[in-house]
């Protein structure tokens, strides 16, 4: 084996640029092509999938992205509740057969979002934001709203007619200038999902907002329920311009699209504005969840910290947190993270398996797991977490590459580089892969 400066990975102690740089991996997926009609203008488009493409990359892709935002609460009420009120809405769109469904997540930030297929994921954040059932029925509604106008599959279209591929978006590299900290703030990325999250025009959002209000005045909701929900994300746009992540991420909530809702409710759905806001049925479904407020302010104060590199307050806020909520899963995890990027590794373990004790079902602490087992130099235990990691949520390239990377810690060239190429053929585009073609063609594996 050659001695290059990559090398010094696994000859000695991973320095903590070694050890960042080994963890930002990403993967791809291709687009899909096809012509379909509009079923709320029925004009015929360019799409980049055809329905049942949509339902298929949407089983295949939301599962990671769900993972990689701590997935789901473990509240199976609270998801029932949300789940209800988004097929209620469903049952009124314009695509009443596509397969809907929702959870809330355990991610901190304040944010919805939506697969083709009617997959939702609405995090714990924006659920404490919230103050009735009519809000979440305003929330839901707009997210229906993209899966039934198709915006996710239009763009695929446009970026297919341009000769582009749907590609993941990558975790930052350590070298970038945006901190240690930002690599593993989704250390067990998305593999393709970010990528299908789209970056809606601000024509899109509008289209969303005005189906969301007409899918949940059908379903008999309060229009007022959007725009309370709207002021409410501007309010924290405006208070909390660098912690929180509004719904509408791409494009910040504009007093535009506040005042447009508004005029809507007063205009055009004025005969629902006399029906009384759902708040209490609302407060007693979260009533488990709002319990943890001071735990997820606490967190979000930490992960603010942590990506302005200030890891010891941030490490005090997730303290904080925990000392509330001892055995909240994404509290464990990101001290787990934090300790990884203090190159404090045994530490890391410990919180990575209360993490894992405290909801087994997950698969983002199996992956977190197999990372610090290599990072403590134990490759074996790393392999039975990747593997575990694979079973619970397969499809993700990068475990290729960390399996990768245990086998050649242990010296097994042969499996190293069978786990290598299977991670080059998913296409990825990066450091990694570029490391792991030079490793094949150094072992006279390529050419």
């Amino acid at each position: 084996m050659k001695h290059d400066p990559q090398h010094r990975i696994f000859r000695r102690e991973m320095t903590r640029r070694d050890f960042l740089w080994l963890v930002s991996a990403a993967g791809a997926v291709t687009a899909l092509g096809g012509c379909a009609t509009d079923p709320v203008t029925g004009q015929s488009s360019l799409v980049g999938l055809t329905e049942q493409q949509e339902i298929e990359i949407d089983r295949k892709q939301s599962p990671h992205q769900f993972s990689a935002d701590y997935g789901a609460v473990q509240d199976g009420a609270l998801n029932r509740y949300v789940d209800d009120v988004e097929r209620g809405l469903g049952s009124r769109s314009h695509r009443p057969q596509m397969p809907y469904s929702a959870r809330v997540l355990n991610a901190n930030y304040v944010n919805a979002y939506t697969f083709p297929g009617g997959s939702i994921g609405a995090t714990r954040g924006i659920l404490l934001e919230l103050q009735s059932e009519d809000e979440l029925a305003a929330l839901l509604g707009h997210e229906t709203g993209h899966v039934n106008a198709r915006h996710a599959a239009e763009q695929a279209g446009r970026q297919m007619a341009v000769g582009l591929a749907l590609v993941a978006g990558e975790v930052a590299l350590a070298t970038s200038n945006r901190g240690e900290w930002a690599p593993l703030v989704g250390i067990a990325g998305a593999i393709g999902g970010s990528a299908l999250l789209a970056k809606y025009s601000r024509d899109d959002e509008r289209e969303a907002d005005a189906l969301g209000m007409t899918y949940m005045t059908r379903a008999t909701y309060n229009p007022d329920g959007m725009v309370k929900l709207m002021d409410v994300l501007r309010s924290q746009a405006r208070a909390h311009p660098g912690l929180i992540e509004t719904m509408f991420s791409s494009h910040p909530m504009s007093d535009e699209r506040y005042a447009t809702a508004r005029r809507a409710a007063e205009t055009n759905y004025s005969t629902y504005r006399g029906k009384p806001l759902a708040r209490e049925r609302y407060m007693d479904q979260t009533a488990g969840l709002r319990a943890l407020k001071p735990a997820v302010e606490a967190e979000q104060k930490g992960e603010e910290l942590a990506r302005a590199s200030k890891l010891g307050e941030a490490e005090s806020q997730f303290s904080r947190a925990l000392q509330i909520a001892p055995r909240d899963y994404t509290g464990l995890l990101l001290m787990a993270k934090l300790k990884v990027a203090q190159k404090r590794y045994a530490e890391s373990e410990q919180y990575v398996d209360r993490a894992i004790a405290v909801n087994p079902n997950e698969a983002q602490a199996r992956q977190l797991a197999g990372i610090t087992k290599l990072a403590n130099k134990n490759p074996q235990q790393a392999l039975q977490n990747f593997d575990a990691y694979d079973r619970m949520l397969p499809g993700n390239p990068s475990t290729q590459f960390f399996k990768g990377v245990a086998y050649e810690t242990m010296q097994n060239r042969r499996a190293a580089g069978e786990h290598y190429y299977r991670y080059l053929q998913s296409g990825a585009r990066n450091d990694q892969a570029q490391y792991a073609a030079r490793r094949l063609q150094e072992w006279g594996m390529i050419r």
